[in-house]
């Protein structure tokens, strides 16, 4: 079943006009953070333009984002349906009978994600059937919170009961027991975040007071009664802070940070921790934490959280630790992809420079990854963190979605046989998994892409991303319209112009890329082989200037008035890269890379063979965009002058697995030669 939604725009509803003044959806993070002005409270000091206030046009986002909003959302919830996770709703609230239908407790939060989707979908491009198919939704969430608040259907239907497959579902002692394994915790947080955008897509509050008064039940549980619970998973502190935000009620700042400080403190038996341990980041206080450890995706939410609560609060120790954190992965346990989790058993980090090819590196990981880097931006301003992000998102987040929009990777392996099973039981993209939380996770994320592109902080304006964009900005020195227009990736040629300026002075902070500075990535992890000079080029109104990099940006400073251009030219020559000696997997290989796309071999460009060829450091490559394949991509082969040596193809990673399934690899064996 696939879901088809009217495309007429929906009008606005008279009440929301009002809230449409303060309508800054972009993450949940951007709109309200803003909103926290009003309630005047510290925040981030760097101010990311919202993605409704960025208009997408033609060009390779526009196209992902198109696709997600046409096809991955409704087609996620039909997924829904199909599964019962929407029809278990309806039972808790009993609205129809029945059990609980699933494995798993937290299948409750992929509809609360998708929804969050819908709703920055709705924000940019209304549409009315969505908007009512996602009420109806909402109807069937407030049927199923119980009178105090409380909201987890597998607890409401007692699936323990009868389903042996509901693991992670609740501890028959009670609400709030077994919160280690329950998920109770991590539904909640999907649920505000989900509700937090539904309230600014539609000025409509009645998913906002169902989170609101599930957060008070919580709070009640754990402050007033003092229970010591916390959850296992992280994720409903991030969510606590976006209804503080939205809400300005302190209490769920304070409870965000109550749960990030309860864990570790468990007590030792027989020198272990009774706690939930390294696998959910419990085994030392998070302040004391300086490795990241444990389940990638639990981390990488945790991570983010720690930094908007030392963003508004100030906290300094939650700021040391989560700095000391980012340089032991970027160091030490990132893929070359920007993929986080090495172990494929605890879906996580690993040993310091295990870093196998036959990577788990989870979707949800490197969305969590794209998350806490900008976050980072936010708090330092330096370009190292939107280099990090970059390479996670073109090289961890968007393998994950098919490039028609309905299959998706849940781990993405860096190497693949042909033949084994790595993906839940496929060796393919599948189109649903019983655990879908990186289809519904992709569903939210891709909507709100270009929330990532500009910043603010008083009279600058931060560049951190490149794609085909107009936008309406705002600085301290006045407002401007602001264009930018670009191939990229395929191309390095960005111009950005500015429309209805009136002598704004304005600091315009271009990134350039750690890759075009011959840096692979912030630290030694991987390094460029055989580094060029690169010189980039920049043009106001056409005439060259000289300008230095400091944290990644040229600085272009100006009064800019109607019509000005600026045109900064990235070279995007091929970049051969190699692992750090500790690296095992990775000795005797290297990786190619083009501007941000990590590339690999396919066995069905290269004679059925990817993991037995051969390459030189010292190769020259031949680029060439084709535009009938796979949706319009540049593919990179070797240029030989014997004739009878086969060059050898390569494909952007985020597009394998689209033909003939087979082998490949990304990291290609070195040719001595």
């Amino acid at each position: 079943m696939i879901l088809v939604f009217n495309v007429e725009k929906t009008k606005i509803l008279p009440y929301s006009i009002i809230f449409m003044k303060y309508f800054l959806l972009a993450i949940p993070l951007f709109f309200c953070q803003n909103l926290s002005a009003q309630h005047n409270v510290q925040d981030y000091p760097i101010t990311p333009v919202g993605f409704e206030k960025v208009k997408l046009i033609e060009g390779f986002w526009k196209d992902r984002v198109d696709t997600v909003t046409r096809v991955t959302i409704p087609y996620a919830f039909a997924k829904c349906e199909e599964t019962g996770r929407i029809d278990n709703f309806k039972k808790a609230g009993g609205l129809m009978p029945g059990k609980f239908r699933g494995k798993f407790g937290f299948d409750d939060s992929d509809v609360y994600k998708i929804i969050e989707g819908a709703a920055y979908s709705l924000s940019t491009n209304p549409n009315s059937g969505l908007h009512a198919y996602t009420d109806s939704v909402v109807s069937y969430i407030a049927a199923a919170q119980e009178a105090d608040g409380y909201l987890y259907t597998a607890w409401s239907l007692k699936a323990n009961d009868y389903n042996k497959f509901t693991c992670c579902t609740y501890n028959n002692t009670g609400r709030f027991y077994g919160v280690g394994s329950s998920h109770e915790l991590y539904n909640a947080g999907h649920m505000y975040e989900a509700a937090v955008a539904h309230f600014y897509a539609t000025g409509q509050k009645n998913f906002l007071d169902i989170a609101t008064k599930n957060a008070d039940l919580i709070y009640d549980f754990a402050i007033n009664h003092n229970f010591g619970f916390y959850p296992g998973h992280q994720e409903i502190e991030l969510g606590l802070v976006k209804l503080y935000r939205a809400t300005g009620n302190k209490k769920y700042l304070e409870l965000a940070k109550i749960f990030l400080e309860r864990r570790g403190h468990a007590p030792l038996k027989n020198g272990k921790s009774t706690g939930f341990g390294a696998y959910s980041q419990d085994h030392i206080p998070v302040t004391e934490q300086t490795e990241a450890v444990g389940h990638s995706v639990r981390a990488g939410y945790m991570y983010a959280a720690m930094a908007d609560v030392a963003a508004i609060t100030g906290d300094k120790e939650f700021l040391n630790a989560i700095d000391k954190i980012w340089e032991n992965i970027v160091t030490k346990k990132m893929y070359i992809t920007g993929g986080l989790g090495a172990a494929h058993g605890i879906e996580g980090f690993d040993k310091d420079y295990v870093l196998p090819n036959d990577a788990y590196a989870e979707t949800c990981a490197a969305i969590a990854n794209v998350y806490w880097n900008h976050r980072m931006f936010l708090l330092h301003g330096d370009a190292k963190y939107i280099d990090v992000l970059e390479r996670s998102l073109y090289n961890g987040v968007l393998p994950g979605l098919s490039l028609d929009g309905g299959k998706f990777f849940y781990p993405n392996p860096l190497v693949f046989d042909g033949k084994a099973n790595f993906n839940q039981g496929a060796n393919c993209r599948s189109d649903w998994f019983d655990c879908s939380c990186c289809p519904s996770n992709l569903s939210r994320f891709i909507p709100s892409i270009a929330t990532y592109l500009y910043a603010v902080q008083n009279q600058e304006l931060y560049v951190n991303l490149f794609m085909n964009s107009e936008s309406q900005i705002e600085t301290a020195n006045g407002k401007v319209n602001f264009k930018q227009e670009t191939n990229y990736p395929w191309d390095g040629k960005l111009n950005f112009t500015f429309l209805q300026a009136n002598d704004v002075n304005l600091d315009l902070k271009v990134r350039i890329p750690g890759w075009v500075q011959n840096k692979a990535v912030p630290g030694d992890l991987y390094s460029i082989v055989n580094p060029e000079s690169n010189e980039i080029e920049v043009m106001i109104n056409g005439l060259a200037q000289k300008l230095a990099v400091n944290s990644g940006y040229v600085n272009i400073k100006g009064n800019w008035k109607d019509g000005d251009q600026v045109t900064v030219v990235l070279p995007m020559d091929v970049k051969i890269i190699r692992s750090n000696p500790n690296v095992e997997a990775d000795k005797g290989k290297i990786a190619v890379q083009r501007g941000p796309l990590v590339y690999c071999a396919e066995g069905v460009d290269n004679g059925g063979n990817a993991l037995n060829l051969s390459i030189s450091s010292l190769s020259k490559w031949k680029t060439e965009f084709k535009p009938e394949l796979l949706n319009g991509i540049t593919t990179l082969q070797t240029v030989t002058k014997n004739k009878k040596v086969t060059p050898i193809k390569l494909i952007p990673y985020y597009a394998w697995s689209h033909r003939d399934l087979g082998e490949m690899a990304v990291w290609i064996n070195e040719s001595i030669k």
